[in-house]
Formats: C-alpha cells, sequence, structure tokens
C-alpha cells in the first residue's frame, strides 16, 4: 500500500524531511542559547549598577582591560577635568531616540596623580556637517566628584568600523584609553566611566546617557519553543502527507476496479 514511498519523488521529500529535523533542533538551541545569554546579561547588569560605589583608580590602571563581570559596575572618580584634550565620538545614537550624533568624552585629571580617567558625559546633536566639531557645553570648573557606570574600552572591531582616518582634530570613532593617552601624551586608565551625576553638577550638560535596562528578556525562549514545535511538525506532515496519498491511490484503484467490474456488463448488454 505505501510502496510509493519507494519512488524518487518521496525519497527526495524524506531527504528534506531529515535534513529539516536536524536543522530545526539546532536553530531551537541557538535561540535558547541567545535567551540564556540575555538572561546572564541582565544579571550581570543589575547586580553591577546595584553594587557599592569603588574608586575607579582603585580598579584599573594604564592599559588594564575591563573584565566582563565588571562592566557597568558603579564607578566614581575626583579630580578635575581636562578641557584641552576633550574629544568627541561620532556616529552615536541619542539616548531613547534616532538622531546621529556625537558622545562628548573628557578626560578627568586625577587628584591622586594616578593619571586621568576617560569621562563619557553624554551626547549632543551633530554640528553644521561632518568635518565640523559640534557645540559642546562646559562640564564644571575646579575639583568634581563624579559617579557613573564603568565601561570597557572600545576598539574599531568591537565596534566593526573601520579605522580610515582623516577625521577632524578631537573626533574620534570609538572611546579607546590608549588611543586618547596617545593623543592627550598622559597617563590614562584602561576602560572609562560613563557618567550618571557629578558634584558639583554642569549647569548646561550634554544629554545624559540612559541606564541599561536589564529586565526585558527578549523574544528568543519564544522562538526556541517555536522551532521545536516546527521539528515536531515535520515528521507529522510527512505521514500526514502518505496516508493522504495512500488513500488517493486506493480510490483511484477501487475507482479502477469498479470500471473494470462494469465493462463485461456493458459489453454483454
Amino acid at each position: 500500500m505505501y510502496r510509493f514511498l519507494l519512488s524518487a519523488r518521496w525519497a527526495a521529500v524524506l531527504l528534506v524531511a531529515l535534513v529539516l529535523i536536524p536543522t530545526m533542533v539546532r536553530l531551537g538551541f541557538w535561540q535558547y542559547h541567545r535567551h540564556e545569554a540575555r538572561v546572564a546579561r541582565n544579571d550581570l547588569v543589575a547586580r553591577n549598577l546595584g553594587s557599592p560605589p569603588v574608586a575607579f583608580d582603585g580598579l584599573s590602571s594604564p592599559g588594564w582591560s575591563v573584565p566582563g563581570d565588571q562592566v557597568w559596575r558603579t564607578v566614581t572618580a575626583q579630580g578635575r577635568y581636562d578641557t584641552a584634550h576633550e574629544v568627541v565620538i561620532r556616529g552615536r545614537t541619542e539616548p531613547g531616540g534616532s538622531s546621529i550624533g556625537y558622545f562628548v568624552v573628557t578626560p578627568l585629571v586625577l587628584a591622586d596623580g594616578r593619571g586621568s580617567v576617560l569621562v563619557n558625559r553624554g551626547w549632543v546633536e551633530s554640528g553644521a556637517d561632518a568635518a565640523s566639531l559640534p557645540a559642546v557645553p562646559a562640564p564644571p570648573s575646579g575639583e568634581v566628584t563624579v559617579t557613573g557606570r564603568l565601561r570597557a574600552d572600545e576598539t574599531y572591531a568591537s565596534l566593526g568600523v573601520k579605522n580610515r582616518g582623516g577625521l577632524p582634530e578631537r573626533m574620534y570613532k570609538v572611546i579607546n584609553s590608549a588611543e586618547q593617552a596617545k593623543y592627550a601624551g598622559a597617563t590614562v586608565l584602561g576602560g572609562y566611566l560613563e557618567l550618571a551625576s557629578s558634584q558639583p553638577a554642569a549647569g548646561n550638560p550634554p544629554e545624559p546617557l540612559a541606564e541599561p535596562g536589564h529586565s526585558d528578556i527578549g523574544p528568543h525562549m519564544a522562538y526556541a519553543v517555536q522551532w521545536w514545535l516546527f521539528t515536531a511538525l515535520v515528521p507529522v506532515g510527512v505521514v500526514v502527507m502518505a496516508r493522504r496519498e495512500a488513500g488517493q491511490r486506493a480510490a483511484e484503484r477501487a475507482a479502477a476496479a469498479a470500471a473494470a467490474a462494469a465493462e463485461p456488463v456493458a459489453a454483454a448488454n
């Protein structure tokens, strides 16, 4: 009854099904691992944002790479802003919006003399054109204490951008302590501080950067379940197709037999 399954057409159908099943299983696990990564990231952000503040220079040193489990940790620094070596980072999106502008990064020369900390003070809109520096609000003068979130140095590779050069002076594409140490000719501690608050506060600061969200787990778990459901439906679909074709073939044989049986009667008449 099911000998048609040995045909070339059905061999192709079964081969496609055998390819789809492991592929969908792997896609489901891919989405599941993305879900796990998102949950782990949310836990890390929540834990580090809620941690007691620590001194930036108590963690960092020149050339230090921020470990993954320290990113978003609450840090503080005390010193004076070095506006002579302030830079802007181009191609950055407005917090909570869609406009493209610049991050303002100002070195903070530490009061203890150990070097400078890069402080991302916030976002400003673009200037008149891509070759013009934007208008940047001045930071507080004198001694300040800043609190913010510890971030790792950016690289061109990590952001997927190319370093083609040719940018105007004081304009960069990445926030990188080594790059800024070379520009300023000074000691800069690894990583940077994403500003949350300042004492005293600036009178007209750049648009502040939003605290990272850590409650949304995304749709990845739902996608994983969908892929696994699709996996289960593949063999079900093959069985349904096979039974339907078997039924059609049986009906055709029955009709042919009935027609053959009716021919002698018609001839006799």
